[in-house]
């Protein structure tokens, strides 16, 4: 699965010379979680992560390459949860490695959502996380009472690794939290909407839709991922002819 790795060089060069801290997986240092998802009442709330009004972004890569991502890993580029005093900008990305995976298309694509869709059951207490698919941010409120229990970013990451991983087709995730006010949140939405627009032409191609690309919306997209357009074409003419 390398449609993505443009992606992921794209966003490392964003975030690249900002200054991190990181932590190797440790499962056992993740924060104590819920069955379902809490809700953490305003009044309740110390601040809000990536508040209406402040930067904020989320999104998921893919890869098969392990020189890209090599090692499960919590990376935080800014302040840790101790040390804000208030709302503040806030991203989260994830790039997981994939094994081979050796169905057919339309299977990879559907296991591809399915572990996407594990960052939908992580359930920390005091930390009720909203997402907003359409765009592409995340909000998250974080209780007093959690932060008086000593929550970081360290022992959430785990929790979202712990997530990822039971699916066996995880080989590592790198978990990156941004609170940075000098991050371009601007520029990592505007990579989280490529990476859905990535996800949405997947769907399009799996879909059998049209593959004569002067009519497809999604041509733009196809042209700048690489290895997008050999996909589309290569399945298209499984069942069809298609015009270039």
């Amino acid at each position: 699965m390398e449609l993505y790795n443009s992606l992921i060089r794209e966003t490392r060069s964003l975030i690249d010379g900002l200054p991190a801290k990181s932590w190797a997986y440790d499962p056992k240092s993740a924060w104590a979680s819920n069955s379902s998802s809490e809700l953490v009442l305003q009044k309740d709330a110390a601040f809000e992560l990536g508040a209406s009004g402040k930067g904020s972004a989320n999104f998921v890569l893919f890869t098969s390459s392990e020189e890209l991502v090599n090692e499960d890993k919590v990376v935080l580029i800014g302040r840790d949860l101790r040390d804000i005093r208030g709302d503040c900008d806030f991203a989260r990305i994830v790039l997981l490695r994939i094994g081979v995976l050796d169905d057919e298309d339309e299977a990879v694509y559907r296991t591809l959502k399915d572990i996407e869709f594990a960052k939908y059951h992580v359930y920390p207490q005091g930390y009720m996380v909203r997402i907003s698919p359409e765009s592409y941010r995340e909000q998250v409120r974080v209780s007093k009472d959690a932060l008086r229990r000593g929550v970081n970013f360290k022992a959430l990451g785990m929790n979202y690794i712990e997530a990822y991983k039971k699916d066996p087709n995880v080989l590592s995730a790198a978990v990156i939290f941004l609170t940075d006010p000098a991050a371009d949140y601007t520029a990592l939405r505007a990579m989280a909407k490529k990476s859905a627009d990535v996800t949405g032409t997947l769907t399009h191609i799996f879909e059998g839709l049209s593959t004569d690309c002067s009519v497809c919306a999604l041509k733009d997209i196809c042209d700048e991922v690489e290895g997008m357009k050999e996909l589309h074409f290569g399945i298209g003419s499984k069942g069809s002819d298609h015009k270039h």
